[in-house]
């Protein structure tokens, strides 16, 4: 058997298809699949060109796909990942937290810590339920939730 460039756009395919399970993040799956037809194209003959363009074309309809349709179902229940500092979280109540490395007041919001502060610029005390208010960079801006 004779090595083709339809073989090495399939062994491409193969080595990201191997390369996302390290990942897990399905944006390499898409790239495998688009290399994979871009392999296609090249048993059929066509040119180089042709080829890459394929290529494109895959990897620009299947990326979004996979991300919009595909990784939210490998999510657990209920968290929204990278909707964080959109305004989807504001109003829900959370704890505050004491970070480790700095001791700053924080609240864990889809599991990443946030610097907590009041509006008025005054920090929280650890161990209170506040409401989130918006975000001013990475800083959560939170105010004292009523009992």
């Amino acid at each position: 058997m004779q090595w083709t460039v339809a073989h090495s756009w399939l062994a491409l395919a193969l080595i990201l298809g191997l390369l996302e399970l390290t990942s897990g993040a399905l944006v390499l799956l898409a790239l495998a699949f688009a290399a994979a037809g871009a392999g296609v194209v090249a048993y059929l003959g066509f040119g180089f060109t042709i080829q890459a363009i394929v290529l494109a074309l895959l990897a620009g309809v299947l990326i979004p796909i996979v991300i919009r349709l595909i990784r939210p179902h490998f999510s657990p229940k209920g968290v929204r990942y990278g909707t964080t500092g959109s305004g989807a979280e504001v109003g829900q109540y959370f704890f505050t937290t004491r970070r480790d490395f700095d001791q700053a007041i924080s609240v864990k919001i889809n599991g990443d810590l946030y610097r907590a502060r009041f509006e008025d610029e005054s920090d929280p005390e650890e161990n209170i339920r506040v409401v989130l208010l918006r975000f001013e960079g990475t800083v959560a801006v939170v105010k004292p939730a009523v009992k």
